[in-house]
C-alpha cells in the first residue's frame, strides 16, 4: 500500500487542525435513523455501567 495517496500520514492531528474540524462540523444536523442509532448505542453502553453504590448499604454490610 503507497502511502503517497493520502492527505494524512499519521492518526494524530495538531489541535489546530482539530479545532478546524470541529468548526466546520458545527451546526450540522443529523438524519432521524442517526439520531436513533446514537440513542440507541448510548442506551446499550449505559446499561453496562453500574450504578455508584450507596454509602448507608455499605455501612451496614460492614457492621453485619
Amino acid at each position: 500500500m503507497d502511502n503517497n495517496n493520502y492527505k494524512r500520514q499519521y492518526r494524530q492531528l495538531n489541535d489546530t487542525t482539530k479545532q478546524k474540524i470541529s468548526q466546520s462540523l458545527r451546526g450540522r444536523t443529523k438524519s432521524a435513523t442517526h439520531t436513533q442509532a446514537i440513542s440507541n448505542g448510548l442506551k446499550k453502553y449505559w446499561a453496562t455501567v453500574p450504578n455508584q453504590p450507596n454509602n448507608n448499604e455499605n455501612k451496614n454490610e460492614e457492621h453485619e
